[in-house]
């Protein structure tokens, strides 16, 4: 069975859209936000001095706080049973036999 025409369409689209350096992807969002961010990605598209001061802005605004070392255990002390004298040991058996 041949592509339809429409099929055949979006290939040529999306293979020129490889040609250009341009990816189609989708996006959740708010329907108020449908032209800002069609306005967002259009300048970002179009690569251009403006396209780097709104990546360079966007990185900055967005980007979460560096991860600190020690977060687990940070997290551990906090908890609630610190102090609550738990008795985590486990008894040791040797198994069970199976006769095969």
């Amino acid at each position: 069975m041949k592509d339809s025409a429409q099929a055949r369409a979006i290939k040529k689209y999306r293979a020129r859209l490889n040609r250009q350096g341009l990816s189609r992807f989708e996006v959740l969002g708010l329907p108020g936000d449908r032209e800002l961010i069609r306005s967002l990605a259009r300048h970002l598209a179009e690569n251009g001095p403006k396209a780097g001061t709104i990546r360079s802005s966007l990185r900055h605004s967005i980007a979460a706080e560096p991860r600190k070392a020690g977060g687990i255990l940070a997290a551990l002390r906090r908890s609630p049973l610190v102090g609550a004298e738990l008795s985590l040991d486990r008894p040791v058996n040797a198994g069970r036999t199976v006769d095969l």
